[in-house]
């Protein structure tokens, strides 16, 4: 008797030390963490006693077994598959609630309004996500907005602006990918019938709204302004006047790795079907990547008589109905320009001439 007695005293012993460092293992911090931090890839459906193992490897976990122990006692946190970062130590508890509630490593990166996918490209390279060449590849094949846009040449326009969170290893088609979700999402909420084709209705297209909202982008960066922007390019539009958008021809330059920061009186005349000084109407397609603001403008123009506009040295622009106002307002935009106020002299009112050439802005 004295002998069983013994005997079950030291299984109780074990039993409470080994539950005693079970619950050492998970409720204290384990581990020296490298000061670049530990990488673990969760795989998809691998088995907790698999995921344990996985970081006890890695050096994450002091015990797989009291990390399997313990997720069994959860039976309702599922363990999410992912890659993780770990950069301190952490104790077991916390190792699990960060597989529980799946915070995958993400890296943000961040596409601003009226970039171009050449932009777009060069930042990604610089910021070492993945090579200009790749990301160039996936944005040239429109076939992930086909069913929306299929005139569309390219996805360009269809990168919607916003902050996207990456993985590591993100590859140029998971980019896109979340890239067109997110301007359907913006286009629903701004005019929910426009992701339905209507061939009867060619000039509202989803392909001409997204280039005319590319070109109001590219124009101001006020979003006050860009109904008005929109309203002048849609009346012109209707005019069949020339559009003369200084960002369309920077866009064919751009093709063409020839725009080097300014634009020359030879390069309007660059013969490109994006140069709305020699072409009449909207170019072939986008030249940038709209936000929202641009995008609500292009579907919502402003209604007004403006014909013209030039900038006004303060980021926003004089607007004008008529090519004599626009005159004056281009001559006041030099004035500013110059410092010499706002009202013209007498001498220079006198030679003011009555106009000749339309233009928005350039005269």
């Amino acid at each position: 008797m004295r002998f069983v007695s013994i005997l079950i005293a030291l299984v109780i012993l074990l039993a409470a030390g080994t539950a005693g460092y079970w619950w050492y293992c998970m409720e204290k911090p384990y581990g020296t963490i490298p000061a670049d931090g530990v990488f673990v890839d969760i795989p998809h459906g691998e088995s907790t006693r698999g995921v344990g193992h996985l970081l006890q490897k890695n050096g994450i976990l002091r015990s797989s077994t009291a990390f399997e122990i313990y997720a069994r006692r959860h039976p309702k946190r599922t363990l999410q598959a992912g890659e993780y970062f770990f950069d301190h130590p952490l104790t077991g508890k916390e190792v699990f609630e960060k597989l529980a509630n799946g915070d995958v490593f993400e890296q943000p990166f961040t596409v601003k309004e009226a970039e171009t996918i050449f932009e777009i490209a060069h930042d990604l390279q610089t910021a070492k996500y993945m090579s200009a060449e790749e990301f160039l590849k996936a944005a040239k094949d429109p076939a992930l907005i086909q069913d929306i846009a299929p005139g569309a040449k390219t996805l360009e326009g269809f990168l919607f602006p916003a902050t996207y969170n990456l993985p590591r290893h993100a590859s140029a088609a998971e980019l896109t990918a979340m890239m067109t979700r997110k301007f359907r999402e913006a286009v629903q909420q701004i005019s929910p019938t426009a992701l339905v084709l209507d061939p009867s209705k060619p000039n509202e297209s989803l392909l001409r709204k997204v280039t005319l909202a590319s070109l109001v982008e590219r124009e101001t960066p006020k979003p006050d302004e860009r109904p008005l922007v929109a309203g002048v390019f849609t009346n012109r539009l209707n005019k069949g006047m020339l559009l003369q958008c200084d960002p369309t021809v920077i866009y064919s330059l751009e093709e063409i790795g020839k725009y080097h920061g300014t634009l020359s009186l030879k390069d309007l005349h660059y013969d490109s079907p994006y140069n709305t000084y020699l072409h009449i109407g909207l170019p072939p397609g986008p030249i940038g990547n709209p936000g929202e603001a641009s995008l609500r403008a292009a579907f919502q123009p402003a209604e007004t008589d403006y014909l013209y506009f030039v900038a006004n040295t303060h980021g926003g622009h004089f607007f004008a109905a008529t090519l004599s106002e626009h005159v004056k307002n281009v001559a006041k935009y030099h004035r500013l320009l110059n410092g010499q106020g706002d009202e013209p002299s007498t001498e220079e009112a006198n030679r003011l001439p009555a106009g000749s050439s339309a233009h928005k802005g350039r005269l």
